[in-house]
């Protein structure tokens, strides 16, 4: 079992010594929030609440977060950055494979690039974007930024990005690992068929069996069964180490800390942010060394 500390939400000058100490702790990797801006108003549904409602406000910070993990990289050496979720469909797919591919350079390949459809439209408004339609945006944003991550010049004509030949450099001459995120049957499906992985958007224990059998189910229907795939799930639910041993037994890969906005308020000192990750590390990462 791997674990992945949840940074979405956290103070900004905070960042690079909690990624550090992160490390130090024996993290896997930090998982960071994103959105494209944050309106004051919003009048979309948030999928994941019973009311409809999204708990974050417009205050919240959403610090750019290929910039962030850049500046983490530079002061780490093993950990993983991930985004969880980076709403691709806001941006050019060309300015997503810029940020990315140099991330994945100055990093040397530790940068997951976790997506989403999105669920915002004012989101989509802000940016100029259509907001229907954003799942096959996704898809083909995901062929385009895979294309030109590869290196050399391309050139594509589709359905919602167009244009002539063009060449990106420095490019890292691979494609980046992309993660699916989403707990529908609709991200399912696109991560079996797309993703290198699938992060989740917040499930109970008692879920991840059936989350990962019908991932496994689609992959090998896609013909994708036999590539590497890695299972990213934020627990809603504190559990045992027991409780982790077997859901890891069963095809669970990554476990996610809980944001530290759900454990010590919207604001907290960094020393309360340690001794908190001092004692995740003592109670479950030194379990499965």
């Amino acid at each position: 079992m791997k674990f992945w500390l949840n940074l979405s939400w956290i103070e900004t000058d905070q960042q690079i010594a909690i990624a550090q100490f992160a490390e130090e702790l024996g993290f896997d990797g930090v998982m960071h929030g994103d959105h494209f801006c944050f309106p004051e108003t919003i009048r979309s549904r948030f999928p994941l609440t019973a009311d409809g409602v999204a708990p974050m406000l417009s205050d919240w910070p959403y610090p750019d977060l290929w910039v962030t993990m850049a500046a983490q990289a530079a002061v780490t050496r093993r950990l993983r950055f991930a985004a969880g979720i980076y709403t691709m469909g806001t941006r050019h797919p060309v300015v997503t494979a810029k940020a990315t591919g140099t991330l994945a350079l100055l990093s040397h390949n530790r940068a997951i690039v976790g997506v989403a459809p999105g669920w915002m439209r004012e989101e989509f408004d802000a940016a100029g974007v259509p907001f229907e339609h954003r799942g096959e945006r996704l898809d083909e944003a995901i062929a385009v930024c895979r294309r030109l991550w590869r290196g050399g010049v391309v050139e594509h004509h589709g359905k919602f990005y167009d244009f002539e030949p063009i060449q990106l450099e420095p490019m890292p001459g691979y494609e980046l690992p992309i993660y699916i995120g989403g707990s529908g049957d609709v991200a399912l499906r696109r991560a079996a068929r797309l993703g290198d992985g699938w992060i989740g958007a917040g499930d109970s224990p008692d879920a991840v069996p059936g989350i990962i059998k019908r991932l496994k189910e689609l992959r090998d229907a896609a013909g994708r069964g036999h590539l590497p795939f890695e299972t990213v799930f934020p627990l809603t639910q504190e559990v045992g180490v027991d409780d982790l041993r077997r859901l890891n037994d069963q095809g669970m890969d990554v476990a996610v800390t809980f944001p530290f906005v759900m454990t010590l308020g919207i604001s907290s000192t960094i020393e309360l942010k340690r001794k908190a990750m001092e004692d995740f590390a003592k109670r479950y990462i030194r379990a499965f060394d």
